[in-house]
C-alpha cells in the first residue's frame, strides 16, 4: 500500500492545498525541534557552569516560547487537517454518488470524467433483465460512510507524521553530525532498521486490514438487505436464519479486526523496542567519552536531547498508519468504483470517432418537444457476461407516437430503457436523436451531455422510490421550484388527488422511508404525478401495473393513457394489455426486437 495514493492528490483538490501546509508544518516543526533541543542544552550546561538566573534567563523564556509555539503549531495543523479530511471526504463522496448514479459531479472542481453507469452498476453491474449480480447498494452506504470516515485519521495524522519522519530525522542527522561524528554515524546506521521493519509489518497488515474492510463492507450490504426485506423474511419464517448469518459475518468482523489490532500492538512494541535500544547505544558511548573528557557536556546534552527527536517521528508515522489504514483501504475502494466502466462510456465512444467533438450542441438546449430517436444496431454486452443483452437492435421512434416493448424476463427490455436513460453506452451500434424542427441531422446520443438529455425525459419505474419526505415534496421532485397548486393538479391528473385528501395532513403527511404509508399502486401513482409535474416530452415506463390489483391497476391504467397524450411514450411490459394504449407493439426476444406491429 502506498504512503500516498497519487489518485488521491489528483481528484480530491482539498488534499493538494493539505499537503502544502502540511510540508510548510513539518519545516517549522523540524525547525522549532532543532531550536528546542540547542535552548535546553544550553540552558542545562550553563546552569551547571555556574551561570545565574540572569544570565539564563532569555534562554528559559526561549525554550518556554518554543513549546508554546509547537503546542499551537500543532493544534493549528490538526485543525486544518481535520477541514480538509472534511473537504476531500465530501469531494470523493460526491464523485462516488455521482458515479453511481449516472450523472456528472458538477460541483466538484475539474471534475471532467464522464457520468458512471448509475443504476444498473449498483444493481451489481450485472443485466437488469437477467437479474444477476449482488446488489451493491449496502456496500455503497458502508463506503460511503464508515469507510470514507475514517480518513480523518489518514489526513491529520498520517501524512502530517509522514512530512515529520521524511524532515526531522534527516536534519536531527545533520546537526548531530557537525556536534559529534561518531553519534551521527550510530544513529545513521540504527535509523534505517525502524523503516525497515515497519515495511515488514505493513506489508504482513495490508492484507489484514483488506480482509477486515471487505467483511465490513458484507456486513453492511447485507444487513442492508436483510432490513429492507425484514418483512418478506418474518411470513416465510427465514428471519432467524438471517440473523444467523449477521452473527457470523460480525464474528468474522471481530475475530479479523482484533488479529489486525494484535498485530498492530506488536508492531508497535517492536519500532518502541529498536528506537529505545539504538538511543540507548548513543547514550552509552556518549557517556564513556564525556566521562573520559573526550566530549564537552553542552554538547553531550545537545545529541542525548535530539537523538529521541530522530526516532519519533518514525515511530509515530508507524503507529498512525496502521489506524489510518482503514480509511487508505476505503479510498482505493472508492477508486475502483470510479475508474470502474460498464461497457463503452460516451467519452469511449467519442473519442472512438470524434462525432462528440463536430456534433452540434444545440438540440440540447432545445424543448425537444418531440424529438425523433433511432437506433442501429445497438448491441449491449455487460462486464463479465459473454451473451449479449441487445444484439442488432434496429428502432425507430417517431414523435408524438408511443411504442409498447413485451416479452419475458430476461429478454432485453429493461436494458433499452438503461440505454435511453443513458445509465449505460451501447458496446456496438449507435443510438441517434434528432430535432424534428427543419431538416435538423441526426446527432449520436453520447454528444449530448446526460444532464440535458435527461431534462428531456420523464420516467415511472416499477418500482418507484418515495423518500422520508411529505407527499408534496416526493412529488416535487418532478420539478422542484412547482407550487402547491401544480403539484395538485399533477396529482389530480394522476389518479391520486383522492387518496391524497384522506391522509392525516393530505399533502403535507410524511410518507416514511420508501413511501411506508401507501400501497404498492398509490406508490406507482404518486410516481406518475411525478411524470406529470415535469411536463416532458418523452415518458418512459417499466411495467407501470405489475403487482397490482384490479383497482389501483385500473387508476394507474387511466392515469398513464392521459400521461402519453401528445408525448413521446415507450412502455415496457411482460404482455400485450397495453395495446389499445400505444401505436406500435415490438416484441423484444433474447435481444432482439422482432417485427413491429403498427395498430
Amino acid at each position: 500500500m502506498k504512503p500516498l495514493d497519487p489518485r488521491l492528490v489528483r481528484t480530491a483538490r482539498a488534499v493538494r492545498v493539505h499537503l502544502a501546509v502540511t510540508v510548510a508544518g513539518s519545516v517549522a516543526v523540524t525547525g522549532l525541534v532543532l531550536a528546542q533541543a540547542w535552548l535546553l542544552a544550553r540552558a542545562i550546561a550553563g546552569a551547571t557552569e555556574g551561570m545565574g538566573p540572569d544570565d539564563l534567563s532569555w534562554v528559559i523564556a526561549a525554550v518556554a516560547a518554543v513549546a508554546l509555539a509547537r503546542a499551537a503549531l500543532s493544534y493549528g495543523a490538526e485543525t486544518a487537517a481535520l477541514r480538509s479530511a472534511a473537504r476531500a471526504k465530501s469531494e470523493l463522496r460526491r464523485r462516488l454518488v455521482a458515479h453511481v448514479t449516472g450523472t456528472r459531479a458538477n460541483d466538484v472542481p475539474g471534475d471532467t470524467r464522464p457520468p458512471g453507469p448509475g443504476a444498473v452498476w449498483l444493481s451489481g453491474q450485472a443485466d437488469p433483465d437477467q437479474g444477476t449480480g449482488a446488489p451493491r447498494a449496502g456496500e455503497m452506504v458502508t463506503l460511503a460512510t464508515r469507510g470514507l470516515d475514517a480518513l480523518d485519521d489518514y489526513f491529520a495524522r498520517y501524512l502530517p507524521q509522514l512530512a515529520l519522519a521524511a524532515l526531522v530525522p534527516l536534519s536531527v542527522l545533520v546537526v548531530v553530525a557537525k556536534a559529534d561524528w561518531l553519534s551521527a554515524v550510530i544513529i545513521a546506521v540504527t535509523l534505517p532498521l525502524i523503516p525497515i521493519f515497519m515495511a515488514l509489518v505493513g506489508w504482513h497488515t495490508q492484507a489484514r486490514t483488506q480482509t477486515q474492510w471487505r467483511l465490513l463492507n458484507r456486513l453492511g450490504g447485507h444487513f442492508l438487505d436483510v432490513v429492507e426485506g425484514l418483512s418478506t423474511l418474518a411470513i416465510f419464517r427465514r428471519a432467524k436464519a438471517q440473523a444467523d448469518i449477521i452473527r457470523r459475518i460480525t464474528d468474522e468482523h471481530r475475530r479479523t479486526t482484533m488479529s489486525t489490532l494484535r498485530v498492530a500492538f506488536l508492531s508497535a512494541f517492536v519500532l518502541e523496542l529498536l528506537s529505545t535500544l539504538a538511543v540507548a547505544l548513543v547514550a552509552v558511548e556518549i557517556g564513556i567519552r564525556l566521562m573520559y573528557g573526550m566530549l564537552d557536556f553542552e554538547t553531550a546534552l545537545l545529541v542525548l536531547i535530539l537523538a529521541p527527536e530522530a526516532y519519533l517521528p518514525l515511530r509515530e508515522v508507524g503507529a498512525r498508519f496502521h489506524a489510518s489504514m482503514e480509511g487508505v483501504a476505503a479510498a482505493e475502494q472508492v477508486f475502483q468504483v470510479i475508474e470502474e466502466p460498464l461497457g463503452k462510456t460516451a467519452e469511449d465512444a467519442a473519442e472512438a470517432d470524434g462525432s462528440a467533438a463536430t456534433a452540434p450542441l444545440a438540440f440540447a438546449a432545445a424543448p425537444a418537444g418531440a424529438a425523433r430517436i433511432r437506433l442501429d444496431s445497438v448491441g449491449l454486452t455487460y462486464p463479465g457476461r459473454k451473451v449479449p443483452a441487445l444484439r442488432g437492435v434496429d428502432l425507430r421512434i417517431e414523435p408524438g407516437r408511443c411504442l409498447l416493448l413485451t416479452g419475458p424476463s430476461g429478454s432485453g427490455k429493461s436494458s433499452l430503457l438503461s440505454l435511453l436513460l443513458r445509465f449505460t453506452e451501447p458496446t456496438s451500434g449507435q443510438i441517434l436523436v434528432q430535432d424534428p424542427r427543419g431538416d435538423a441531422d441526426w446527432i449520436p446520443l453520447r454528444a449530448v451531455p446526460v444532464d440535458a438529455w435527461r431534462e428531456h425525459i420523464a420516467w415511472v419505474p416499477q418500482h418507484p422510490y418515495l423518500f422520508d419526505d411529505t407527499v408534496a415534496g416526493n412529488i416535487r421532485l418532478g420539478a422542484p421550484d412547482a407550487s402547491l397548486d401544480e403539484v395538485r393538479r399533477a396529482a389530480e391528473l394522476a389518479e391520486a388527488d383522492a387518496f391524497i385528501r384522506v391522509l392525516p395532513d393530505g399533502y403535507s403527511t410524511r410518507l416514511g422511508e420508501r413511501g411506508a404509508r401507501l400501497s404498492a399502486g398509490q406508490r406507482q401513482r404518486i410516481a406518475l404525478a411525478r411524470a406529470f409535474l415535469r411536463d416532458a416530452p418523452i415518458v418512459l415506463l417499466d411495467e407501470p401495473t405489475a403487482h397490482l390489483d384490479p383497482d389501483n391497476a385500473a387508476a394507474v391504467r387511466t392515469a398513464v393513457t392521459r400521461l402519453l397524450e401528445g408525448r413521446t411514450g415507450i412502455i415496457v411490459a411482460h404482455d400485450t394489455g397495453w395495446a389499445d394504449t400505444v401505436d406500435t407493439v415490438a416484441h423484444v426476444h433474447e435481444g432482439r426486437i422482432g417485427t413491429e406491429v403498427l395498430l
